[in-house]
């Protein structure tokens, strides 16, 4: 089995402090991961503990759904790094892996926040198809990410055309 090594990155026209909150709440991991996969967290979580308090101690167990009903994973869910409003590092023993770790970097940017996650896991098994299987899904969390925030709106409508953010429908003739 060989070590996979994979990295992420999207520009979202956000400020950190709002992508570190998206980033450690239950809702935005489960928007993003949504539709593909639900992950049951523990009971009452509404968001990883951002001030770093139970680093590498498990959070509790999380089934992964396929689909949202299928069990086809189990992790302990443990945080081993924490730099509160700027990364966070997750390494959960897994079912399907012998080793997982995932970084997840909110870094500000002249004209929005880069979020950039990097990963790095030995699967048990089928090397090739799961590291297919893990980057097809993270493209998926990047692009419901920039679909979530693209699609909320902070300024009016007729101001966004000129920032390149969005484009104003154009009325039929």
């Amino acid at each position: 089995m060989s070590t996979i090594r994979v990295q992420f990155e999207s520009k979202v026209p956000r400020s950190p402090a709002e992508l570190w909150d998206w980033s450690t709440s239950v809702q935005g991991v489960e928007t993003e991961m949504g539709p593909v996969l639900k992950l049951d967290f523990p009971k009452g979580m509404t968001h990883i503990p951002r001030d770093g308090s139970g680093l590498g101690r498990s959070l509790g167990n999380c089934r992964f759904l396929l689909f949202g009903f299928l069990p086809v994973d189990l992790s302990r869910l443990t945080f081993t790094e924490m730099e509160p409003g700027r990364r966070f590092v997750e390494q959960s023993p897994l079912l399907s892996m012998k080793s997982w770790r995932h970084e997840r970097i909110i870094a500000p940017g002249p004209d929005g926040t880069q979020v950039v996650d990097r990963l790095e896991f030995t699967p048990r098994f089928a090397d090739r198809i799961v590291g297919w299987f893990i980057a097809r899904f993270f493209q998926h969390r990047h692009a419901m990410l920039k679909k979530h925030y693209r699609e909320r709106r902070s300024m009016p409508r007729g101001q966004q055309g000129a920032q390149g953010i969005y484009m104003q429908p154009r009325e039929s003739t």
